[in-house]
C-alpha cells in the first residue's frame, strides 16, 4: 500500500511540475508534508537542501530521498519511477506535438502564457523556504521568535554572491562551513 502511496504522490508531482525543480518544490511539499506527513516542514527543508546539493534535478532527489526514508530501497525505486513517469510521456508526446506545429501563434501564446505561473511557483517555495529558515516550523506567527544566524547567513550570501560575483557552490560550503561552527558552538 505505501509503494502505491509513493507512486501517485511522486506521479503528481511529475504530472503537474511545470517548469523544472524549482517549481515543482511546492508541489512536493504538499505531497511529502502536507498530504502525507512523511516530513516535518524543517526536515523538507534539511531535504531540498540535500537534494539542491547533490547531482540530478531536485524532484526526482526528493522522490528517490523520502521513498527510500519510507520504504527502503523499493520505495526509492518507486518513487522516483513515479516522478519521472510522467515527465517522460508528457515530453514524448508534447515534442512530438511541437514538431508538428511550432509555427502556430496559439502554441507561442500558450507557452508564453505558462512563464508566470512558473515563476510564482518558484517565487512560492523560495518564499516557503525562507520563512521556515528565518522562523522555525511556526512560521511568521512567532514573528519574534527570529533565528539570527540565519538570517546572517543570508545577508552575507546575498552580499558575497552580488559583489564579488562568486560561485554559488562556494557560497553554499562556505555557510554551510560558518553555520556548522556557529552552531556547534551554540
Amino acid at each position: 500500500m505505501i509503494y502505491l502511496k509513493l507512486f501517485f504522490s511522486f506521479f503528481q508531482v511529475g504530472l503537474f511540475s511545470i517548469g523544472g525543480g524549482y517549481a515543482a518544490m511546492p508541489l512536493i511539499q504538499q505531497q511529502i508534508v502536507e498530504l502525507n506527513h512523511w516530513l516535518t516542514m524543517t526536515e523538507f527543508t534539511d531535504l531540498i537542501t540535500i537534494a539542491e546539493m547533490t547531482p540530478g534535478p531536485i524532484a526526482i532527489n526528493s522522490a528517490t530521498f523520502v521513498g527510500t526514508r519510507i520504504a527502503g530501497l523499493g520505495g526509492a525505486l518507486i518513487a522516483t519511477l513515479g516522478c519521472v513517469l510522467p515527465s517522460f510521456i508528457i515530453v514524448l508526446t508534447l515534442a512530438k506535438l511541437y514538431y508538428k506545429y511550432k509555427n502556430l501563434s496559439i502554441v507561442q501564446g500558450i507557452l508564453g502564457g505558462l512563464r508566470p505561473v512558473v515563476v510564482a511557483m518558484i517565487a512560492s517555495a523560495g518564499l516557503s523556504i525562507l520563512i521556515t529558515a528565518f522562523w522555525g516550523e511556526g512560521g511568521i506567527t512567532a514573528f519574534l521568535d527570529i533565528n539570527y544566524i540565519a538570517v546572517g547567513l543570508f545577508a552575507l550570501s546575498l552580499v558575497v554572491l552580488k559583489k564579488f560575483k562568486t560561485n554559488p557552490i562556494y557560497v553554499m560550503l562556505g555557510c554551510g562551513v560558518i553555520g556548522m561552527i556557529v552552531y556547534s558552538i551554540i
